[in-house]
């Protein structure tokens, strides 16, 4: 398919073309007509389709669709439509002119999906978007929003391979360097995530208490999570010690809770390992032995050097050696450890912060790891050397994954 476009906006064509509303008419027709005589598929775009006059804009694209267009395509270009006008217009249009719709909708004001939707639901019969909503400014209609939007709650089949989307944001993130944000809908960490009390105790019970019931994890590749900070409930709490074989009584329980919610109430983030430190130390049942104890790490770094690291440590009790390369000092720690750890596990998150101020502040490193099941195990590590820290948090993210394998 061969894509054309002209801008026919007022403001677009005195300012980027400098075209009459009849020229652009003559241009439409000579465009589509030559794409035609080349190929037998052509889509037209107005550009700036949503702020054109809406009449003019049906006689451009009737002026498309009898050059020999074969799909008109209505660019929502700045964002500003609202879906009740996008219904109105797709639907003025889909009545005046005899060609498939599509639509491009971009996100300014943060209705790319529901303009999207909108159109669908007046006669689209093709949509626009984008992996994890990217594109110019602030982006375009998201491709896993819409998908899910169209399948689980309109009964729309898309062809998308549902579980396969929170793989595609998540690699499409790493090698485009966009992150995302935790609470995006359908594919973010937090999408399935619960740690509100009253959430958590709903959603063990059953899962559409708390979650659309439509749209489960499993649908687009993702895991629900119960997770630990200041709001979180006993019941929470008291099923992800189950899950690990710790059964703490009452009062244990409470005490528990209450070193969480203290923790988080001073901003730092409870990992998974922090908890069952924490509940070792409560109950008197300690943290489990170790598959991978630490010995010795050494770095090598410089500008005109490539990072390696090397490191010997205990692995189920025999002493191994390793090195590894990477982008980076830390990157090769992770990397030579990773070398040494028996199970296939990847790293999923690396944050860190400083905990003090200066140059010799005390960082603190979080780490989750994903096994080859999807679990995901995370814990932290804090010193003033953001290489050993960032190695030990590592190292405490794949005993407790081991941990938790022996249960």
């Amino acid at each position: 398919m061969v894509h054309v476009f002209i801008p026919t906006s007022e403001v677009q064509r005195t300012h980027t073309i400098h075209k009459t509303p009849e020229e652009v008419l003559d241009i439409t027709r000579e465009i589509v007509g030559y794409v035609r005589e080349h190929s037998d598929r052509c889509m037209f775009s107005a550009m700036d389709a949503t702020r054109t006059d809406w009449d003019y804009l049906v006689r451009v694209f009737q002026a498309a669709a009898e050059a020999g267009a074969t799909v008109i395509n209505v660019p929502d270009t700045v964002g500003v439509i609202t879906p009740s006008a996008m219904k109105v217009l797709i639907r003025k249009i889909a009545r005046e002119v005899n060609c498939p719709i599509d639509v491009h909708c971009h996100n300014d004001f943060g209705l790319a999906v529901a303009n999207t939707i909108a159109a669908v639901e007046s006669g689209a019969s093709q949509v626009q978007v984008t992996v994890n909503g990217l594109g110019e400014r602030a982006g375009n209609a998201d491709l896993a929003q819409t998908v899910m939007v169209m399948e689980a709650i309109y009964g729309i089949h898309s062809g998308i391979v549902k579980e396969k989307l929170v793989e595609t944001s998540r690699l499409v993130s790493r090698y485009g360097g966009f992150g995302v944000p935790p609470t995006q809908p359908v594919v973010g960490d937090n999408a399935f995530s619960h740690e509100s009390g009253i959430h958590s105790h709903g959603v063990i019970a059953c899962a559409a208490t708390f979650e659309p019931g439509i749209m489960t994890p499993e649908m687009v590749g993702h895991r629900r999570r119960l997770t630990l900070g200041k709001h979180v409930g006993r019941h929470a709490v008291r099923q992800m010690l189950v899950d690990a074989h710790i059964v703490p009584d009452d009062a244990q329980l409470d005490e528990i809770v209450e070193r969480i919610k203290f923790i988080s109430g001073k901003g730092k983030r409870v990992t998974d390992a922090d908890l069952y430190e924490i509940a070792g130390s409560v109950t008197g049942t300690g943290s489990g032995d170790k598959i991978i104890d630490l010995i010795d790490i050494a770095i090598m770094t410089g500008n005109h050097a490539i990072p390696t690291a090397s490191i010997r440590a205990q692995v189920n009790g025999v002493e191994c050696v390793n090195a590894a390369v990477g982008t980076g000092p830390v990157d090769a720690a992770l990397n030579a450890i990773l070398g040494l750890v028996p199970t296939p596990i990847q790293l999923k998150e690396f944050n860190i912060e400083a905990i003090s101020g200066g140059s010799d502040a005390i960082g603190n490193v979080t780490i989750a790891v994903e096994d080859e099941h999807g679990q995901v195990f995370d814990a932290s590590a804090s010193g003033d050397d953001v290489v050993i820290a960032s190695a030990e948090a590592m190292l405490n993210a794949v005993n407790l994954l081991h941990r938790m394998r022996k249960m």
